[in-house]
């Protein structure tokens, strides 16, 4: 009998559920979008539950999918998520959800950022490969709920990030079962020790986070359950179909765009805009403070890679079709806007777009959104290639330092919802000096988690090679040397620009916002 795997990404924007076959074709696939809600400027948040719906829902939507092409739900061997890296909530004794999920794109911990940062302590750099805290970090969160929610305080027994959350119910699991897999677990940006995969009791103090909120931590391929009478019922699914322990999305992003050794460069195209590189451990030179990179352990066991971002990267570009282009649920709106958009001049006629629609971070924290230099003449295809190019600028400060600490970024490969934007991996191409690649299987980390529920069901012992045959190279961008020599010129104004000329105009925005 022909063997199929279950792979899910849980990501900020969307649910999305596929069923791959062991030639890693897939059979079925089904998506749908989450809800982001904002209580206040600084704020976002989202229904644990939700995500727990939307699974079971596509779940049950693949399951119809693959009867009706004759297939039988039997023939799935097992179940693997992978999800938000810088997001938790908090479960009680039954594993359900009494706070919101908090994730990287909310800003409320950025004066309890500051504090902890003030204390400029050399242990979050020495365990973790992060220097100083964000404020969109996990660690950061469970502070939060610590001190300011009382259905926590009160009922809280583990911090719980979404995948696992989902995988947990799938399997019918209670609280004191929580688990986190070794990659995930350096989303939590501070509190654990990164190559021992362990939590750091001596960080957890200084945080004043007690070690008993915290989940196991397990391998991402480890079975930590099945499927139960209930779930079986609500998905299709066979009763005792394993349910693995998952994944962090960006990780399974990497493993999906062939990268398996150190110093390859991913563009994650995602709501919130990645760009990693791999190493073989902590790098000093990219773990100082002011670097703004991330450091994470990677999926496969001794794999590492830096990270910078900008938070509202991918969904700058949603907000702005669905709310400024009135195109809320026609995905197929932004290749119009982009062939629009390629007949604008790069340099979108000195027009510029900050894309700090959730408050930036760290010392640029008073940052917001908006669009500068507009004039009668420029359109809403002006203003698009504008908000593709403030990526592009931000990516551009990422890609220094890491040229400065020795990476040389020849090629870059994107990856996830974005890379299928011919224009904007042609505008990367040039403003990153970078030979920019995709892959044939532009969403990776679905069919990656296929691959890791095969490992785990033993029907294959490793999973690099099937990783490799998922792999095919579908398209690749030159970068022109005229428009990066442009680019250069243009990101040296716009810095000046935000960092210098425009530092008390944030002031005053901010007071303008709170009045």
């Amino acid at each position: 009998m022909e063997k199929l795997f279950l792979g899910f990404d849980a990501g900020t924007q969307s649910v999305k559920v596929s069923v791959y076959d062991a030639s890693w074709k897939c059979r079925a696939t089904y998506a749908k979008p989450t809800t982001l809600h904002t209580p206040k400027p600084d704020r976002v948040e989202m229904d644990p539950d939700e995500y727990v719906a939307l699974t079971v829902e596509g779940i049950a939507a693949c399951v119809r999918e693959i009867r009706a092409k004759g297939l039988d739900p039997a023939q799935i061997q097992a179940v693997m998520g992978d999800g938000i890296i810088c997001g938790i909530c908090g479960v009680d004794a039954e594993g359900n959800a009494v706070t919101p999920y908090v994730n990287y794109l909310d800003s409320r911990t950025q004066e309890d950022c500051e504090r902890i940062n003030a204390l400029n302590l050399p242990i979050w750099a020495a365990e973790t490969g992060n220097p100083e805290a964000l404020c969109l970090f996990p660690a950061m969160f469970a502070r939060w709920f610590l001190a300011n929610s009382p259905e926590f305080v009160e009922k809280g027994v583990k911090f719980m990030h979404n995948a696992p959350y989902i995988l947990a119910h799938l399997a019918g699991l209670k609280g004191a079962d929580a688990f986190i897999d070794w990659g995930t677990l350096s989303g939590w940006g501070l509190g654990y020790k990164v190559e021992e995969k362990c939590w750091s009791p001596e960080q957890l103090k200084i945080l004043g986070i007690d070690e008993r909120y915290m989940p196991r931590i397990v391998k991402p391929w480890d079975t930590i359950g099945t499927i139960g009478p209930e779930m079986a019922r609500q998905t299709g699914l066979k009763e005792g179909t394993l349910v693995c322990a998952g994944a962090g999305d960006t990780m399974q992003s990497m493993l999906g765009s062939g990268v398996f050794s150190a110093d390859k460069g991913v563009d994650v195209a995602g709501t919130c805009s990645m760009f990693c590189v791999s190493t073989q451990g902590i790098v000093p030179e990219l773990s100082k403070k002011g670097t703004g990179l991330i450091f994470n352990s990677g999926t496969l066991k001794d794999t590492y890679f830096y990270w910078g971002y900008i938070r509202t990267g991918g969904l700058a570009l949603r907000w702005f079709k669905d709310n400024i282009c009135r195109k809320e649920g026609d995905s197929s709106y932004y290749r119009e806007l982009s062939e629009g958009a390629a007949n604008v001049k790069p340099g979108c006629n000195g027009v510029v777009f900050l894309p700090y629609l959730t408050g930036g971070s760290g010392p640029n924290a008073k940052l917001s959104g908006c669009f500068l230099n507009m004039t009668l003449k420029d359109d809403i295809f002006v203003a698009w290639r504008a908000v593709l190019e403030a990526i592009g600028y931000d990516y551009m400060e990422i890609t220094d330092t890491y040229r400065k600490a020795g990476v040389a970024l020849d090629t870059v490969t994107v990856t996830e919802g974005g890379s299928r934007d011919e224009l904007w991996n042609q505008i990367k191409a040039d403003m990153l000096a970078s030979r920019v690649v995709r892959f044939r299987n532009a969403g990776g980390a679905v069919v990656t988690n296929c691959v890791f529920a095969a490992l785990a069901s033993g029907a294959i012992d490793e999973p690099i090679e099937s990783l490799k045959r998922t792999i095919q190279l579908n398209a690749a961008y030159l970068p022109d040397e005229e428009n990066t020599r442009l680019y250069r010129r243009l990101y040296d104004l716009k810095t000046r620009l935000v960092k210098t000329d425009m530092e008390k105009v944030f002031d005053t925005l901010v007071q303008m916002r709170e009045e």
